[in-house]
């Protein structure tokens, strides 16, 4: 009796392998629950990497924003507290002194060698330092009537020297302690045009007192200062004083 053929071996080899070969295509379960085609997690975790990457930039950036912002107002904080400390201490030691007018330049000098020494002992802040000095002792010079001009002259003069005498940019400092006297004397209401003039004539003498290219260096900060003040930049800087004269003479021949 012929025993009855079992399916399977009435079927051609070539439709077996046909029939099993989805089952390469099986499924590969993660960790996450997710499953993938085998061959396709590099694919995977790169999308899932640059999703990561997008949101740190957010967090990063906000972080960043808060952290300067919050030390930006601290330093406006340092900054009023400076102004404020010269303030008061120049004007209560003019006021012990009963002589403004030959005190007022002793104690400028003294606020200055303090805030100097007080950079040097720290290692930086002159920058930061020297315009709220500028305008606190012109600010406490003139709240017990105090000669203005003279002792922003001194003031200038003196940071010139002083950031010199410690290897800080001259240039920089000059017009740092400029600023500060130019928005002290807005602040007390006084002629910002004249006292301009003043103090950028004595932060170029200042210069000269150190080297020729001080005096450039000083000259190329100070024109900042003076952009609008006509009247400051004719006796401000001789060049430009030079120079418009010569072009007035050639007109006239013409």
């Amino acid at each position: 009796m012929t025993k009855p053929k079992h399916e399977s071996e009435n079927i051609h080899p070539e439709v077996v392998k046909t029939q099993k070969a989805p089952a390469i295509k099986k499924t590969a379960a993660k960790k996450d629950g997710s499953s993938t085609l085998k061959g396709e997690p590099a694919m995977k975790k790169e999308i899932k990497s640059e999703k990561v990457v997008g949101a740190g930039n957010g967090k990063t950036q906000t972080t960043v924003r808060e952290g300067i912002v919050s030390s930006l107002k601290g330093i406006n904080e340092i900054e009023a507290e400076i102004v404020s400390l010269v303030r008061n201490t120049v004007a209560n030691t003019l006021q012990a002194t009963g002589s403004t007018a030959t005190e007022g330049l002793n104690v400028t000098k003294d606020v200055l060698k303090g805030a100097i020494a007080a950079t040097e002992e720290v290692g930086t802040g002159l920058m930061i330092s020297t315009k709220c000095v500028a305008k606190g002792v012109v600010m406490g010079v003139s709240d017990v009537g105090g000669d203005i001009l003279s002792v922003a002259r001194m003031t200038v003069k003196g940071s010139v020297h002083g950031a010199y005498e410690i290897g800080a940019d001259v240039g920089v400092v000059a017009r740092r302690a400029v600023d500060g006297i130019l928005e002290a004397t807005k602040e007390i209401g006084g002629n910002v045009e004249e006292v301009a003039k003043v103090v950028v004539t004595g932060a170029i003498e200042a210069a000269g007192d150190i080297s020729n290219s001080a005096i450039l260096t000083v000259k190329g900060m100070m024109i900042g200062v003076i952009e609008g003040l006509k009247e400051v930049a004719g006796s401000a800087l001789p060049k430009a004083r030079e120079t418009t004269t010569k072009s007035h003479h050639k007109s006239s021949h013409a």
